[in-house]
């Protein structure tokens, strides 16, 4: 079976503690290949808390040869040897996340809607642009509203991956993946329902865009 053209990236419920490592295993393992990466993101734990409900979830992905990346701290992702970091604009530098992290780490950056902040990532040497929100969001407050044209755009002009972020559902995704988002990040509409059931319903709509 060929994977699909368009890809999940999960990203983490603020709470990761309790059953969510077998909801995570769950997940991915709902549609084999579909799920590349997840996303760790918790708030207001200090480093020792954080690695330590990391953990069980990087092994969980590494068992499923799923990138495991860490949101915003180059620090904590250099400490539990992550796969890689997820920038926000305010995060750092990529070029210092690389020195930090290595050259086969995988950096993403938030680009918000625009061009020139992807391809300001770019040429400092980031593996992932991330655009959004495409749509409403209960998991993030989100100030940029992105357009599929942006999308479209990079997907001809760029060979860096895109990624799809904001209130993305499987009855709405099909635009995104059409426009060419290389992957899909999801949150909301895993966490907040059956995990499995979802994960499924995207993977026939990517299948059939």
């Amino acid at each position: 079976m060929s994977e699909p053209t368009c890809q999940l990236y999960l990203i983490s419920p603020l709470d990761v503690g309790g059953a969510f490592p077998e909801r995570l295993a769950r997940a991915i393992d709902a549609a084999p290949g579909l799920v590349t990466a997840f996303q760790f993101r918790v708030k207001d734990v200090d480093q020792h808390e954080a690695a330590a409900l990391a953990e069980p979830l990087l092994e969980i992905c590494r068992a499923r040869d799923v990138a495991f990346i860490v949101n915003d701290s180059v620090s904590l992702a250099k400490r539990l040897g992550a796969d890689g970091v997820h920038l926000g604009q305010s995060d750092g530098d990529p070029k210092d996340a690389r020195e930090q992290l290595g050259r086969d780490a995988q950096i993403g950056v938030t680009c918000h809607a625009s061009r020139h902040l992807a391809l300001e990532a770019g040429d400092a040497g980031a593996d992932y642009v991330a655009f959004g929100a495409f749509f409403p969001s209960d998991t993030k407050h989100t100030e940029h509203r992105a357009e599929l044209a942006l999308l479209e755009w990079w997907h001809e002009m760029v060979e860096i991956p895109s990624v799809a972020i904001g209130g993305i559902t499987p009855a709405n995704c099909r635009p995104l993946v059409e426009a060419g988002a290389d992957f899909l990040a999801v949150s909301g509409a895993i966490w907040s329902g059956d995990e499995v059931a979802t994960v499924k319903a995207f993977a026939e709509q990517i299948a059939t865009s």
